[in-house]
């Protein structure tokens, strides 16, 4: 051979070795490539179905922190409602405590005058110094008084006790409107996060039950005791001042058998003052109610022109970026006249809101004003009441002597009514 060939010192393999190893790479590229196309296939289903998941647990738990917000809100109405009864409860039997130990401290007056009388009477001699109808009448006076102190004491006693009872009452209810609240705060915060919130992160243990946790049912339950608590106090409470009231008319009505009649006017001037006070007090709380109202109004308008405001702003950059257009593009088309039509809408929205704004205003001014003017007047029908109370305790030692008033019912209206010169002369 006049040429010189060199082998690799290696096995050589045959053709049909060859053609069998082709295949068995083509065949391995294909099981590879179909593995791989399930292999996506499966991964995209997967992120498919995930993310519909994700997205419908999340809407589900938005949905449930809403519905959950929504329940708070509605037992803190209910509770700052019987929170609110039992405020005025707390007042209203402040009061009737305070117009029972008044009545109270002026049974003295009686006592000290039935003591008088009863020594007076005992300082008689001779033969007048009997056991005569008068020294009955007044022994069984002073037995009825004795008998009203006893039982108004008795009635400021349970007063006093309830009264503690309801700032009892009072405490749990703020206790509980101040968890509601910060929980209602917690779960609107937690309904404003989404996943692309700056400030989440891994917890340690999220699934954890926390600790002093109680089940729903629970929670449920402690909510309705409290309302029913304080339904039960309130009810009692109005038992005991509707006690009150009645046990202090019966002790005046009590020493009324035993005393003279009390004077006409004053009596009548007393019961026209409280009625024009307790409508007085009715019309303020109306005011305040009303005033109220107009203050969350006056917010709710200044947010809308504020909302307003940013539509006009927003529809003005539209205008203003749009004459930017070039060439025969700068059109006055549709949208142009759409915007224009926006603005000036909005800008009538606008003067509106501020309109009705200034208006609401000056409405609350005058309420305000009024305001002012009722809290006068009912300073001076109380302080009035207060005078007509005090004169008609006065008038009870002017009875007797140069003192006493008309001797027959007919002298004493004719006097009430001035007909002195319109009677002739008999």
């Amino acid at each position: 051979m006049s040429v010189v060939t060199y082998e690799k010192p290696i096995q050589h393999i045959g053709l049909a070795d060859w053609h069998a190893k082709q295949w068995q790479n083509q065949q391995t590229n294909d099981t590879r490539r179909t593995d791989a196309f399930n292999l996506r296939h499966e991964s995209r289903q997967l992120r498919n179905e995930t993310n519909i998941r994700t997205e419908w647990d999340t809407y589900h738990n938005n949905v449930r922190l809403a519905d959950r917000i929504t329940e708070l809100d509605r037992w803190r109405d209910v509770l700052t409602c019987c929170l609110e009864r039992v405020d005025k409860e707390i007042l209203s039997l402040k009061d009737e405590k305070f117009s029972t130990e008044r009545e109270l401290d002026a049974l003295g007056i009686p006592l000290g005058v039935v003591a008088e009388c009863i020594s007076m009477r005992d300082c008689r001699q001779g033969a007048e110094l009997t056991y005569d109808d008068g020294d009955t009448e007044l022994k069984r006076e002073l037995c009825v008084v004795e008998g009203v102190k006893k039982l108004l004491i008795e009635r400021c006693q349970a007063a006093w006790e309830k009264l503690n009872k309801l700032e009892e009452v009072r405490f749990k209810l703020n206790l509980e409107l101040n968890d509601k609240t910060e929980a209602i705060e917690i779960d609107k915060d937690q309904l404003t996060l989404d996943k692309n919130c700056a400030n989440i992160s891994f917890k340690t243990d999220p699934l954890r039950i926390v600790k002093n946790s109680i089940p729903y049912e629970a929670w449920l339950e402690h909510s309705r005791f409290i309302k029913e608590l304080a339904d039960n106090e309130l009810a009692d409470t109005h038992k005991l001042r509707e006690a009150l009231f009645v046990v202090r008319e019966r002790a005046r009505n009590d020493l009324r058998a035993q005393r003279d009649r009390v004077d006409f006017t004053l009596r009548k001037r007393i019961y026209e003052t409280q009625k024009a006070r307790n409508e007085l007090e009715w019309q303020q709380f109306k005011m305040r109610e009303e005033m109220d109202k107009l203050l969350k109004e006056i917010k709710t308008l200044e947010d809308a022109l504020l909302a307003k405001t940013d539509a006009l702003k927003l529809c003005e950059t539209r205008l203003e970026n749009r004459a930017y257009r070039p060439g025969f593009e700068l059109a006055r088309d549709e949208t142009e006249t759409g915007l224009k039509n926006e603005v000036t809408q909005l800008r009538q929205t606008r003067n509106d809101l501020i309109n009705k704004i200034n208006c609401a205003k000056a409405t609350y001014n005058a309420l305000e004003n009024q305001q002012v003017i009722i809290d006068t007047d009912l300073e001076n029908k109380s302080h009035s009441l207060m005078t007509d109370i005090r004169c008609l305790d006065m008038r009870i030692r002017l009875r007797t002597g140069e003192f006493a008033g008309p001797g027959t019912d007919t002298d004493r209206n004719i006097q009430l009514t001035r007909m002195e010169q319109e009677i002739p002369p008999t």
